[in-house]
């Protein structure tokens, strides 16, 4: 069990005290605190209920948080019909990222952020017997080890060798906390992975508040080196799912969602199909449909100054 393994690099998501194991939970030691936290089906729910969106009684309940179920008939329905997504550089980013982390030693030790459900090309990870993956969310999807928000993040300082935050920092209140909280449980050069949208719709419903072009991405890992970055998804996918949207803005109700939800995406699949010319395109960055940045923790801050000389857009191609 995850508590029973990693028990001592865990803090109250509260205060940052320690916590201690009760016999279905954990509570803070701190005499001023002293928040129990209950387990639920052996995973922790740590969560700081006066700064989350997320109560606690939610998952004690069983309740949907931010997945939303499904019946069969219609995810058997879903998956006849084409996506119009696809992460054409996740999988090469994984690489390169498992290879800076192999740099760091044996049994180094990734924090993934919004593990609920497997996100594209994680599986590089996953399958890295020599690394060790706690896999954390807001919702009890398959791959939950541990249930926080990102905001306050349960762990000691400087606990981590890598953080992955794969289509995560859209669907949070305050991106920047939540990237101060990545910096503080990374450890000394440490290193994040974030893919986040651009040019997106909402898909994520109540839970979806921000996106950032390229270099407001940037800005937001302004106190990480860079290690590499680009678009996560092109030009194509953010036309394919503006056809989607465009349908779906037609429905009326519940059945005539799902019908223009499933004529979206047959009409819009096939744009995707062009980011294979347009992704490595600097640009196409102007389009993009998401972004990525990989990084190392470090001790100095990006300028602004020197934030917009990396603008590698298209707009310079028409002066």
């Amino acid at each position: 069990m995850l508590i029973d393994q990693f028990a001592e690099m865990l803090r109250c998501p509260v205060c940052g005290a320690c916590l201690r194991r009760l016999p279905n939970a954990l509570q803070c030691t701190a005499d001023g605190c002293a928040v129990v936290f209950p387990i639920v089906d052996g995973i922790p729910i740590l969560l700081n209920e006066s700064r989350s969106l997320f109560c606690i009684d939610d998952f004690v309940q069983r309740r949907e948080t931010f997945f939303k179920g499904a019946s069969n008939v219609i995810r058997r329905v879903d998956r006849l019909i084409p996506s119009t997504s696809a992460n054409l550089t996740a999988t090469d980013n994984y690489k390169y990222l498992r290879s800076q982390i192999r740099r760091r030693g044996r049994r180094p030790t990734v924090l993934v952020i919004g593990s609920g459900v497997e996100g594209d090309g994680i599986e590089v990870l996953l399958r890295a017997r020599d690394t060790t993956l706690i896999e954390t969310d807001v919702a009890l999807g398959p791959r939950t080890g541990l249930v926080c928000d990102a905001h306050d993040l349960p762990f000691a300082a400087e606990t981590f060798d890598c953080v992955v935050a794969q289509a995560v920092l859209e669907h949070v209140l305050d991106p920047q906390r939540c990237v101060a909280e990545i910096y503080r449980v990374l450890k000394q050069d440490g290193l994040i992975y974030a893919e986040t949208p651009f040019m997106q719709q909402v898909h994520g419903g109540r839970y979806d508040f921000t996106r950032f072009t390229p270099l407001g991405h940037r800005r937001l890992f302004r106190c990480f080196e860079e290690l590499r970055s680009g678009a996560s998804s092109g030009p194509g996918q953010a036309l394919a799912w503006s056809v989607q949207y465009f349908c779906l803005g037609l429905a009326r109700g519940r059945t005539s969602r799902l019908v223009c939800n499933a004529l979206g995406r047959v009409l819009g699949f096939p744009w995707k199909y062009a980011d294979r010319y347009f992704i490595t395109r600097e640009p196409a960055l102007d389009g993009a449909s998401g972004v990525f940045f990989i990084g190392r923790k470090s001790q100095s801050v990006l300028s602004d100054r020197d934030l917009v000389t990396q603008y590698r857009g298209g707009e310079y191609l028409a002066r």
